[in-house]
């Protein structure tokens, strides 16, 4: 029964070692996925086990190992072999000596069930599982064909100070406040022999979130990610868990095609054979059922940011787009994605007074609450200017309007952080101004919405930092905004963005510059005029048809 320490569901530390308190959550893994896993891995009995390694890193009371014992022993009959023959088959370790007894009794039963000699039952039993810590083994233990399981995960900052040291010593990609199942995953990877293959049910946060950055790096620079199959709402457990499960295959070698694979509540055993079947068949098609939905796709998603979370049809639409589309932000169009201006102070630096300064230190702002109707409806929001069209910080001398303005709130001014490090630049903002970007006609994007919102500015405001903007050299920017109206466009940033409560989706510049786009010069004219028309009268569905034709697809699956 395998191990799953959840550090959200009860509170614990590590497990029992000399001169450590400890408080142990565990969760084991229901028979079947064990099955489910190490099928996918082709870890089967009708190969002779005796000759390949397995190894477990957190074998609890034995779950995964109940399955492998009786896999070993099939094959050792079917291949004419003693079981001693496995004695070096599988390697397993915990931290708790009752878990290590337990998996031993369950080994050792298993295989007097299966008609081998106590003391070769017991022999081998003794040899697989052992007392230790996984992370901090010397890599002579490590080196297998398959490493299987459900690693722990528990929060870093609850391991002891000492433990983790070494544990981040040993584990480059344990950066920040990662859970100690990151650890687990590099561990185990960087152990594979050549075409070796993880096959683990945890998390799957680090596929997207920071702390998993450079695990999702190793990963793309080095395996060959395989298989994805999301669980978050399955029975897989022996009791109730919210741990966002999925089961991840990633092999040694060269990154070939991937599945990318969802469940739904309905997904148990019968319907765990089912994706098997489909899995392992020759031609995998894309399908959609009651129980799960399955895409193949011909390669993972490169690179260490987060990796997309959609439906495996829409995670193959979005790859394929991927090879075939460039990306928004791109230096031959001098097409480029910012952010509005942050001034650390907006109390101070925004106003609506027209008077309040020299009229040349006066910049019209572009606000969220100007850009609510699809079209801009300035609401006469001015920006306090202190940067002159070289980027520099006026002499305050030469406006003494606003020297007097800034010096009558200059204790706010100067309690902030730019401000104290910096106090001869104390009424700097925190970003400095780009005196071309106002009079540069833009789409701008709100932050926070629930579906995706460009407004063209023709080139008369300067968007504040809660609005995201683009530019371009070579783009028709109604045209382009035609495009990042429809649903295939938004399609990339909700696969990527933090969904916030309520479905509200973040339209930072990270996530828009996720979106694919194709050549301006390779629209077609009619389709430039339906795009251009759709962004002008805000029709999302004519704007999603007109991007369909351009981006060659017939239909945006859910």
């Amino acid at each position: 029964m395998a191990t799953l320490a959840l550090s959200d569901i009860d509170k614990q530390t590590l497990p029992e070692v000399p001169g450590e308190a400890v408080e142990h959550g565990e969760v084991f893994t229901r028979r079947w996925v064990v099955e489910l896993i190490l099928d996918l891995l082709g870890y089967t009995s009708n190969r002779d086990l005796a000759e390949l390694k397995v190894v477990e890193p957190a074998c609890g009371a034995g779950a995964f190992l109940g399955v492998i014992a009786s896999r070993i022993s099939a094959s050792c009959r079917s291949h004419g072999r003693p079981v001693t023959d496995a004695v070096n088959a599988v390697q397993a370790f915990d931290l708790l000596a009752r878990n290590v007894a337990e998996s031993r009794a369950l080994v050792e039963e298993q295989l007097r069930d299966d008609g081998w000699e106590l003391h070769d039952a017991r022999r081998v039993a003794s040899s697989w599982v052992r007392q230790g810590d996984y992370l901090l083994q010397a890599d002579s233990e490590h080196r297998a064909d398959f490493v299987v399981g459900n690693p722990p995960y528990i929060r870093l900052e609850d391991v002891p100070d000492d433990r983790m040291d070494a544990y981040r010593a040993a584990c480059s990609t344990m950066g920040g406040r990662a859970d100690i199942y990151i650890g687990f995953y590099e561990v185990a990877l960087r152990s594979l022999r050549a075409g070796g293959r993880l096959g683990f049910i945890c998390a799957d946060r680090w596929m997207r979130n920071q702390y998993g950055r450079k695990l999702r790096q190793l990963v793309t620079r080095e395996f060959s990610m395989d298989l994805a199959l999301v669980m978050h709402d399955v029975d897989a457990f022996q009791e109730q868990v919210s741990a966002y499960p999925a089961i991840t295959v990633i092999s040694r070698q060269a990154q070939a095609g991937a599945v990318a694979a969802d469940t739904t509540r309905a997904f148990g055993e019968a319907e765990a054979r089912e994706f098997l079947s489909w899995y392992e068949s020759e031609e995998r098609r894309p399908v959609a059922g009651a129980a799960f939905q399955a895409a193949p796709l011909p390669h993972w998603f490169p690179g260490e940011d987060s990796w997309p979370a959609a439906s495996p049809a829409r995670l193959a639409v979005l790859e394929d787009l991927g090879d075939r589309f460039g990306l928004l932000e791109d230096v031959t169009t001098g097409t480029r994605v910012g952010i509005g201006i942050a001034t650390g102070a907006d109390k101070v630096f925004i106003t609506d007074d027209p008077e309040l300064v020299e009229p040349d230190r006066l910049l019209p702002l572009a606000m969220v609450r100007d850009t609510t109707s699809g079209s801009i409806d300035w609401s006469g929001s001015r920006l306090v200017n202190p940067w002159n069209s070289r980027g520099e910080l006026v002499d305050l001398a030469a406006f003494p309007r606003l020297a007097a303005y800034l010096r009558q709130h200059s204790g706010a001014l100067r309690k902030r952080y730019v401000a104290v490090k910096q106090p001869d630049r104390w009424y700097k903002t925190i970003d400095k101004v780009d005196q071309g970007l106002a009079s540069r006609p833009k789409l701008l994007l709100p932050d926070m919405k629930l579906t995706i919102h460009p407004v063209l500015d023709e080139g008369k405001l300067y968007p504040h930092h809660n609005l995201y903007f683009i530019v371009s050299d070579v783009w028709d920017m109604r045209v382009l905004g035609g495009l990042l109206l429809s649903k295939v466009a938004e399609a990339f940033v909700e696969a990527y963005a933090v969904k916030m409560r309520g479905g509200t989706l973040r339209f930072q510049a990270q996530y828009l510059r996720k979106i694919r786009v194709p050549d301006p010069a390779d629209i077609a004219e009619e389709d430039r005029a339906a795009l251009a028309d759709a962004f002008r009268k805000r029709d999302v569905k004519a704007a999603t048809a007109a991007a369909l034709r351009v981006y060659g697809l017939t239909e945006l699956p859910d």
